[in-house]
């Protein structure tokens, strides 16, 4: 908690908003996008959608390959509770609506379901895209199964792929087989370890193109993810970054001179 705290509030010191941004690109991103105020009606579905799920009171046993949580002591855990306290914020789920909405892109890959609500969040921005979403945990996977066939008819969720794998499995023995342009976006909401966000990183460099988008969920969970988000910054390849706070924001964009952004959403 004390370095959550000591990084927000370097965050808070260092970030901008709009104002602060010379590139043309986020700064459009920032002001039509992050900081766009209009009404959605699809908000009123994302929150429909997770308050079924706080409405959940039964229990699951929840197979954690990642970091582990700082909230619960058990994996036998409750779903309206892992909705309440591990689950995306419903502004974060707005975010991620409105940025898969501006960029549209045609295929997504999201590494952790969880209970789907951000699953739900970036079938809604763009209903024609290709979602594949990855949970190492079957049980959690089937819950977010279950609600998204209560919230969605069958022609909507026929674009939605879940797949219950180990992450670097998935990645190992599927990644290769997708041309560079598929993965259009890619949500990195699992493993929140160093190692295994960097190996995440180095096993999809291949599929990257001048439209690819990466977000990264928890870039300040500790000090261990701060130093991955370090070393993706740094890389070669990645021009443009943006933190967030919550997430880190990755571009691949070859025509754009290298820069960082700290943005308060």
């Amino acid at each position: 908690m004390k370095h959550r705290i000591q990084s927000y509030l370097h965050f808070i010191w260092n970030s901008k908003n709009q104002h602060g941004v010379h590139s043309p690109f986020v700064f459009d991103l920032v002001t039509n996008c992050f900081y766009d105020k209009s009404h959605y009606d699809d908000y009123q579905l994302i929150k429909d959608y997770k308050s079924s799920l706080l409405e959940n009171k039964n229990k699951i046993e929840v197979t954690d390959f990642g970091a582990g949580s700082k909230v619960f002591k058990s994996n036998t855990r409750r779903i309206d509770q892992i909705a309440k306290n591990a689950g995306i914020t419903t502004k974060r789920a707005k975010l991620l609506f409105r940025i898969v909405q501006y960029f549209q892109p045609e295929v997504v890959m999201e590494i952790g379901t969880s209970l789907g609500i951000a699953t739900y969040a970036m079938a809604l921005g763009n209903v024609n895209s290709k979602i594949i979403s990855l949970e190492g945990c079957r049980e959690t996977s089937m819950i977010a199964q279950q609600h998204f066939l209560k919230s969605f008819n069958l022609e909507r969720l026929k674009n939605i792929d879940f797949v219950v794998s180990e992450f670097s499995e998935y990645l190992k023995v599927d990644a290769s087989h997708f041309p560079a342009e598929n993965w259009n976006l890619v949500y990195f909401d699992g493993n929140h370890t160093k190692a295994a966000t960097l190996k995440y990183f180095d096993a999809l460099l291949p599929t990257i193109s001048s439209k690819t988008i990466w977000i990264f969920d928890d870039i300040h969970w500790s000090p261990e993810m701060e130093e991955a988000w370090e070393i993706i910054k740094s890389h070669p390849k990645v021009t443009v970054t943006i933190d967030t706070f919550q997430w880190g924001i990755v571009f691949f964009r070859p025509e754009q001179e290298k820069e960082h952004f700290t943005i308060r959403v």
